[in-house]
């Protein structure tokens, strides 16, 4: 078991750190729920050769309207994307309402985090409505100070907006914040936000996610894993670097 007892002398300087949670499939296991409900729409709109695995692997983490120009059709307006989008999202809610609790390891980690005056926040490709819903279960409900959401962006992931305004919210520097992704268009994100990032494996499995840079980790979940070890590894890149600014490669969908 980890001991979280002690407190770490890097987070203890003035420093501000920030973790910055994707919300799907990070602080929840919840994407194959959302796959399975894109994948009734498309069968019910006629799309043929659409299955889970298909959308996990090319569009996971993207916002509705995304999603529906790289499958259903790139001239979709946005009238129609929100109507499509709102049904899939009432899918997942029925489907996924009995079911859904924090990642394993996840309260703890956000917990220990807390004590160590790491900002806190969300970046995600949800809308307002399954981010209540989300961020509304025990466990979750009141711990992050800034989340923001698909309906404050204008850009949505791979483009690094949704994770700069959420630094930009809890007031610290880009190159401060460690982002906690399961999807690559999340991880490009950061990348391209000029942030390191922690890969989970509830979408894509560690052969795929460990090709991406700027990665500090790749785990299953937060069990595993604690505030104080992954800002020790983005100081210790930060010093191999000589104080120079990484440049990342983005992480392409594959």
């Amino acid at each position: 078991m980890i001991n979280h007892s002690t407190k770490s002398t890097i987070v203890s300087n003035n420093t501000k750190f920030a973790f910055i949670f994707d919300m799907d499939g990070v602080l929840v296991d919840n994407m194959h729920m959302h796959a399975r409900s894109w994948v009734e729409v498309f069968m019910d709109l006629g799309l043929e050769g659409m299955d889970s695995d298909r959308y996990l692997r090319e569009s996971a983490g993207m916002k509705g309207l995304d999603v529906l120009r790289h499958f259903l059709d790139p001239d979709i307006s946005e009238t129609d994307a929100d109507r499509l989008s709102e049904l899939k999202d009432f899918l997942y809610r029925v489907m996924y309402r009995e079911t859904m609790c924090p990642m394993p390891g996840l309260e703890s980690f956000l917990d220990h985090a807390a004590s160590q005056n790491i900002a806190l926040g969300v970046g995600t490709g949800a809308g307002e409505r399954n981010i209540a819903y989300t961020l509304g279960i025990p466990g979750l409900r009141d711990r992050f100070s800034a989340v923001v959401g698909s309906h404050q962006v204008q850009h949505g992931k791979p483009h690094p907006e949704t994770f700069l305004r959420v630094a930009e919210m809890l007031d610290a520097d880009p190159a401060n914040c460690i982002v906690f992704e399961d999807a690559l268009p999340g991880i490009e994100a950061a990348n391209r936000a000029g942030m390191q990032a922690v890969a989970l494996t509830t979408t894509n499995p560690a052969e795929v996610m460990s090709q991406c840079s700027g990665l500090l980790d790749v785990v299953a979940d937060f069990t595993a894993i604690t505030p104080d070890i992954i800002i020790e590894k983005l100081c210790g890149t930060c010093n191999s670097r000589s104080g120079e600014s990484i440049q990342k490669k983005p992480c392409k969908n594959i």
